[in-house]
């Protein structure tokens, strides 16, 4: 169900997301209802339609382990799209403790990543890691092919420091892990941020190459991305 849920994902269309899962949601036995309204509300969130995300969830009563995880997580994510950092991170905190305890590795992994997002910006490197740890240490392949989105997290939060060295490894690891992955889309956002901590530290020819290359396989495929042009402007 896990992955039928991520297959009706398209976080570019979130009012269509939405529809899917209300679909789903009309003609599917429990607890997959109850998963599939969850991301419902997380739709709703995307969507800043915030009130109605809380009233799906309010309306949900989980009866098992998964259930509860997702409603904790997707009531964290809601708080935190509406600014509300510090009531999130309780929700996110309740839903990694669950999901550890029931073994559910890829919700506990996101839960975790949730709660790195969220804590006070001094301990935020250290959650980061310790998500990082969660979804190496894991055995099943959703939860390890986390490491690409936390090691982009790790990234950013060294460029925010000024440490953009840091920053630049961080961002090569997520690269080998898109990479591994294999999602095109994705891959080439993970070399902009590779070229971007490049000019960062002075190194334009190599920074320059990348995104020219980035802009070359762009236009072959017909799409643009306003990012790669502005480095390219900035880059000379």
């Amino acid at each position: 169900m896990a992955e039928h849920l991520r297959d009706l994902w398209d976080f570019a269309d979130p009012a269509g997301s939405e529809q899917r899962f209300r679909d789903v949601a009309a003609t599917a036995p429990e607890p997959e209802r109850a998963h599939a309204l969850t991301q419902v509300a997380r739709a709703l969130g995307l969507q800043e339609r915030y009130d109605e995300g809380h009233a799906v969830l309010d309306a949900l009563s989980p009866g098992d382990a998964e259930s509860r995880v997702r409603l904790a997580l997707e009531r964290g994510r809601l708080l935190r799209s509406a600014d509300e950092d510090v009531a999130s991170r309780t929700f996110f905190e309740q839903a990694s403790h669950e999901a550890q305890r029931a073994g559910l590795d890829e919700l506990a992994v996101d839960a975790l990543h949730m709660v790195a997002l969220v804590v006070e910006p001094a301990d935020r490197l250290d959650a980061h890691y310790r998500a990082l740890a969660w979804a190496k240490a894991a055995d099943d392949p959703a939860a390890r092919d986390w490491d690409a989105s936390i090691l982009n997290n790790i990234g950013m939060a060294y460029a925010d420091a000024g440490d953009h060295g840091g920053a630049l490894a961080a961002f090569e690891d997520a690269l080998e892990a898109r990479l591994r992955i294999g999602d095109p889309a994705r891959t080439r956002v993970a070399r902009w941020m590779v070229a971007w901590s490049l000019r960062q530290l002075g190194v334009v020819d190599l920074a320059r190459e990348m995104q020219l290359e980035l802009k070359a396989e762009l236009d072959a495929i017909g799409e643009t991305d306003p990012h790669v042009d502005e480095e390219l402007d900035l880059l000379g």
